[in-house]
């Protein structure tokens, strides 16, 4: 396309040639008022001069029209998946591409935002278009916009709330799928606490909202928990007003309650009527007894491992003189403190976490009445260890006493008193009380020597560590909600001192006791997922191989099964790539966990109604339209810049009309030639004039 237009080239400043011309015309005034003839020529001369020092030039450009550039974004977010949207999307998708096709100078780009492969990091809570726009139309200037097309369901979060057009030019349209007094029920946290004790409240205050047409609530629905991967009670919530929902925490560690609401009639989704809380439950103390049964060189092992621990509360007590010994101490000398047997052993029992029974024997300190005591508080799920001395197999022995029905090994009457080095056994390499112990190694570990041990035949538990002649060493075990273990031997105490080159005592003695006490990261059958960035980690442990393929459920319900691979230490992992913000839920059929990506209740399923608020201030900056897929396809069209963009049943997109210039070929309008022959000859019939 070329383009013709003349500029001036001038040889001096436009000053100095305004001046010339200011001069030139004062003079033919002059001559006028005066009646001078020939002025007319003079005056044509000067003219002629004038121009020929402005030197207009005729130029031609050779231009070539750029195209502007019109977006489309096509809303690709969790809400979009609902109903009828998938279809009305594809169908507006096709409808714009079509008639964007058929118009001249325009480019077009189908942006797609909200999608999972969009997101290059950790999933996004919400839909952001506009981010998603605006880095996709970064390289473009404003002059080239022709306008944006939004098809979305109008649940933008990053929507400009005040009405500020955007970065780019152009109007914003938005054709809406959904369709008009859509219905939707939602479940929403009023308020959770973040931490609460153990075996205390912890309130839930939900709210039970019932979007319809008119907007209205009223009535009650039906409220089911789930509390770490485990149904629990059913409750009535009034629709439309808070409810509290009294929680009573069981563990330590992250406690999560996954809550639903029941669906209602005519329902646009179920996506929102579930929510999710995550309540970390903290011990207040932890509580343990310890009974040294006579003074030894490993009880200060105990009291300093136990001591050193500021969320533990020791009781300890030792045993320095049997009752039945005579001689002439006074009673009033035997302790400083008097051991109070009835109040540690039935009134307080319960509030211990851990009894500790170390190289204890029966010498009538306590009655049988309390060790019964003891057996019901391990089954009630308290514990109980007992690290042996050679007593245990003596008549002494605590296992001949009611505590004899719930520990794990009985004494064969023989103690070993030779080198020793403690061996993990198969069970104790995946078992997490000693998996991954410094120096542990199953065919010759890098500990030092003991020299004592208790032998005793396993009846039940697991013995995870071994001694002489392939005995256990240590020994757990399960009974009803309590647990036990057995430590048979007493020179653990040489690790402290580093004889040999020591042990890590302090750490097995620390897990040993914190898995006795339920710690919830020692759980030897476990199934865990956590989430890094944009990945699901899940981490199954077991004490025996388990090829039991895992099945993931995506917040959108979506479900997947992922074999884990294994590892060391009893763990098998897998890990998972994620795209969606929400709670995923795992299991293998006997174990279930949940991990939450992003936002536990994410704002793209707050209110997954189609509406055009979010938008309409930015349509009403840009001047762009709405246009509800329902009511039928939009027309669209080119309109010129500074028309109107929008009207009933139509969008327009702007003719910005720029171009590139390729060539300029520039050619003087008055060559120096004819100028002099005008002026002269303008001259020539001035003089002839006044001649006359």
């Amino acid at each position: 396309m070329d383009m013709l237009t003349v500029n001036f080239a001038p040889m001096f400043p436009w000053p100095v040639l305004g001046a010339v011309a200011g001069l030139a015309l004062i003079i033919a005034a002059y001559g006028v008022v005066r009646g001078a003839r020939g002025m007319l020529w003079r005056t044509i001369a000067i003219a002629a001069l004038w121009l020929a020092l402005a030197n207009p030039v005729l130029v031609e450009e050779e231009r070539t029209p750029i195209n502007d550039v019109a977006a489309v974004v096509v809303d690709a977010s969790a809400s979009q998946k609902v109903a009828q949207r998938p279809a009305q999307t594809e169908a507006a998708l096709a409808h714009v591409r079509a008639r964007l096709a058929s118009m001249k100078h325009l480019d077009v780009r189908v942006i797609r935002a909200g999608a999972p492969s969009e997101r290059a990091g950790a999933p996004v809570d919400g839909t952001r278009i506009f981010d998603r726009l605006g880095r996709a139309l970064a390289n473009i200037p404003k002059k080239r916009m022709a306008g944006a097309i939004l098809i979305t369901d109008g649940q933008v979060h990053d929507a400009p709330a005040d009405g500020a057009a955007p970065i780019f030019g152009g109007p914003v349209h938005v054709m809406l799928t959904g369709a008009r007094g859509e219905r939707d029920r939602k479940l929403t946290i009023e308020h959770a606490p973040s931490f609460a004790l153990v075996g205390k409240r912890g309130d839930i205050q939900i709210r039970v909202v019932d979007d319809s047409a008119a907007g209205g609530g009223g009535g009650v629905a039906r409220v089911k928990l789930n509390l770490d991967g485990k149904p629990g009670p059913t409750i009535m919530a009034p629709i439309g007003a808070a409810h509290t929902i009294p929680l009573k925490i069981e563990h330590a560690g992250a406690n999560i309650i996954q809550i639903e609401v029941e669906p209602a009639p005519g329902e646009l989704t179920l996506a929102n009527n579930r929510a999710v809380v995550q309540i970390n439950g903290v011990r207040e103390r932890l509580r343990v007894l310890l009974v040294s049964g006579e003074p030894h060189p490993g009880e200060r092992v105990w009291r300093n491992l136990l001591k050193a621990d500021p969320s533990v509360d020791l009781v300890h007590f030792t045993i320095l003189r049997p009752p039945e010994k005579q001689d002439a101490t006074p009673v009033r000398e035997l302790s400083l403190i008097a051991f109070p047997i009835r109040e540690l052993f039935e009134v307080k029992l319960a509030e211990f976490d851990l009894i500790i029974f170390d190289r204890y024997r029966r010498r009538g300190v306590l009655p049988a009445i309390y060790l019964d005591n003891i057996v019901r508080y391990i089954e009630n799920g308290g514990a109980v260890l007992e690290a042996a001395g050679p007593a245990f197999a003596s008549t002494l022995s605590l296992f001949r006493t009611p505590l004899g029905g719930v520990l794990p090994g009985a004494p064969t009457g023989k103690v070993y008193e030779r080198g020793l080095k403690a061996r993990l056994t198969t069970t104790g390499g995946r078992h997490p009380v000693t998996a991954a112990l410094v120096g542990a190694d199953e065919a010759r570990p890098r500990w030092g020597r003991w020299f004592r041990q208790v032998a005793v035949s396993a009846r039940r538990g697991m013995a995870l560590l071994n001694g002489v002649e392939d005995r256990p060493l240590l020994i757990v075990d399960r009974v009803g909600k309590g647990r036990v273990a057995q430590l048979l031997s007493d020179h653990i105490w040489l690790w402290a001192r580093g004889y040999d080159g020591g042990g890590p005592h302090s750490e097995l003695l620390r897990r040993l006791s914190h898995w006795l006490m339920k710690e919830p990261d020692l759980e030897e059958n476990d199934l865990r997922a956590m989430v890094d960035g944009n990945s699901l980690m899940v981490i199954r442990r077991s004490v025996e191989r388990d090829e039991t393929p895992v099945e993931i459920t995506s917040p959108s319900g979506a479900v997947r099964k992922v074999k884990l691979e294994e590892g060391v230490g009893g763990r098998a992992i897998a890990t998972v790539p994620v795209s969606e913000v929400g709670v995923y839920r795992v299991g293998d059929g006997h174990r279930a966990t949940l991990a939450a990506v992003g936002q536990l209740n994410p704002r793209e399923f707050s209110d997954m109604r189609a509406t055009a608020d979010l938008l309409a201030p930015t349509m009403a900056a840009t001047g762009g339209g709405v246009r509800w897929i329902a009511d039928g396809m939009p027309t669209l069209r080119r309109v010129r810049a500074g028309r109107a963009t929008a009207g009933s049943g139509w969008f327009g997109l702007v003719a910005n009309r720029d171009y590139r210039v390729d060539s300029v070929r520039e050619a003087s309008l008055l060559p120096a030639l004819a100028v002099l022959f005008l002026a002269f000859g303008a001259l020539i019939l001035a003089w002839r004039r006044e001649g006359r």
